[in-house]
């Protein structure tokens, strides 16, 4: 007789979150197997607040509108969302360019206002929290004030590196955690900065990794001190490659460029809780985290696409969960949760969403890659481990165990072809059959 009472929901491209009643013993060797071995606790899942996203949902009647975000940010909902970003000042997709203080020379800060992101940004915020109070919010700059920059633009170049800009710097993160916390908004994360290696015609500046080292040492981190703050800074959104055409260009930016140089450096080490990768940075997590198992990760922005939401490049989104998960990050989180169909930014990239609006219907169509989420977040929570997995399909799987031992696998059958897994647990095989290039969830209750 079975040990386990086993739930197992199954999408497809054409048949998505469908139960599956259909499991059978199996007399066969197992394929997969859960283990005793214990990995690191889950944070959570979740996407970004920004502009475009906001006036998205905008467009929704009512009803839909209130059905759309429960579904991401509700604890009974479809996403269950516990750890979302937001940035300070204007991200790629803002409805146009800004700072949070552009008085050319405004050492002391006296002119830095949040009156900009009263109008998108907070109320998309304060809806999440009214759902979910204990949403979990990190924050980030894509550029800072042009001022401060070389050359004066939101696009490409770098900080002025002179100590009266570099502490005006860091007064500008200590006031936009305290004017968020004034709009009862707590900021419990700051990334120094979007994309450290981007030199890009979007919002964006380049950091070295001595840079970032000396920033948070000695103006960051004391200045988060003497203002009292308790908002974490971590080392992120580290976007640094380790491939072929940086070496062709001799230019390393990879682990020992970025989480070496700043972690191996004990007073900046002793500010920094955590790591934020994404893009590129799938490349250096594996040799950080093995490198400071004692820090937390994350998965800091999902990989967008070009707009057209298809089916093909989830199957890619979902391995790149199952990367990031497997190589030790907490949380994991999207890029833009809801967009307008095409997902066209202000400068021009189209990229997908996991939600599209189309303001002339008012309704939302829920894209391949909110089923992707749905697999993993939707029975994984914050507080949960993950747990180890052996044998073939280990390669297409991810396990973790709730604290009352209620265990969860994700995985994927990517092949062109139905497949047979064989699940073991605890002495009993499950047989499943898995559709072709299918996403599966499978919780098991004791």
């Amino acid at each position: 007789m079975s040990k386990h009472k086993l739930h197992w929901i199954e999408s497809t491209e054409t048949e998505r979150w469908q139960r599956r009643t259909d499991v059978a013993a199996s007399g066969a060797p197992a394929n997969l197997t859960i283990t005793d071995h214990e990995h690191q606790i889950m944070e959570g899942f979740g996407g970004c607040f920004n502009e475009l996203g906001h006036v998205a949902i905008s467009h929704l009647a009512d009803e839909e509108r209130s059905r759309v975000l429960h579904d991401l940010f509700h604890p009974e909902g479809a996403h269950k969302l516990s750890v979302c970003r937001l940035p300070i000042g204007a991200s790629d997709y803002a409805l146009d360019w800004y700072s949070l203080n552009e008085t050319d020379g405004d050492l002391a800060m006296e002119h830095f206002s949040i009156e900009r992101d009263k109008k998108h940004l907070i109320p998309y915020i304060k809806e999440a929290l009214e759902l979910n109070p204990e949403l979990v919010l990190f924050a980030s700059p894509w550029s800072p004030p042009t001022w401060m920059k070389t050359p004066k633009a939101y696009n490409y170049g770098t900080l002025r590196w002179e100590k009266e800009i570099l502490e005006a710097y860091a007064l500008y993160f200590v006031k936009f955690v305290q004017a968020y916390a004034e709009e009862g908004i707590t900021i419990h994360q700051v990334h120094v900065q979007n994309e450290v290696v981007a030199d890009q015609k979007f919002p964006s500046c380049v950091w070295t990794g001595e840079q970032l080292r000396e920033f948070i040492r000695d103006y960051l981190g004391p200045a988060f001190e003497k203002h009292g703050l308790d908002t974490e800074i971590w080392l992120g959104t580290i976007n640094a490659p380790e491939a072929w055409d940086e070496w062709l260009k001799k230019k390393a930016t990879d682990f020992d460029s970025y989480a070496g140089t700043v972690l191996g450096d004990p007073e900046a080490y002793k500010y920094v809780k955590g790591v934020g990768y994404q893009w590129a940075g799938k490349h250096a997590i594996q040799r950080t985290a093995q490198s400071y198992p004692e820090l937390r990760y994350m998965q800091t922005e999902n990989e967008c696409g070009d707009g057209e939401n298809t089916w093909f490049y989830a199957k890619y989104i979902f391995n790149l969960y199952q990367h990031y998960l497997f190589n030790g990050v907490n949380a994991y989180v999207y890029w833009n949760m809801v967009l307008e169909p095409k997902g066209r930014s202000t400068w021009g990239w189209e990229q997908n969403a996991m939600i599209t609006v189309d303001s002339g219907e008012r309704q939302a169509t829920r894209n391949p890659e909110y089923y992707v989420m749905k697999h993993y977040a939707h029975f994984v929570s914050p507080g949960d481990r993950r747990i180890g997995l052996q044998g073939p399909w280990t390669g297409h799987a991810i396990a973790f165990r709730k604290p009352d031992g209620t265990r969860i696998i994700v995985l994927s059958n990517p092949y062109a072809s139905e497949k047979e897994l064989r699940l073991g647990v605890d002495g009993d095989i499950y047989s499943l059959s898995l559709q072709p290039e299918s996403f599966h969830t499978i919780v098991l209750e004791s």
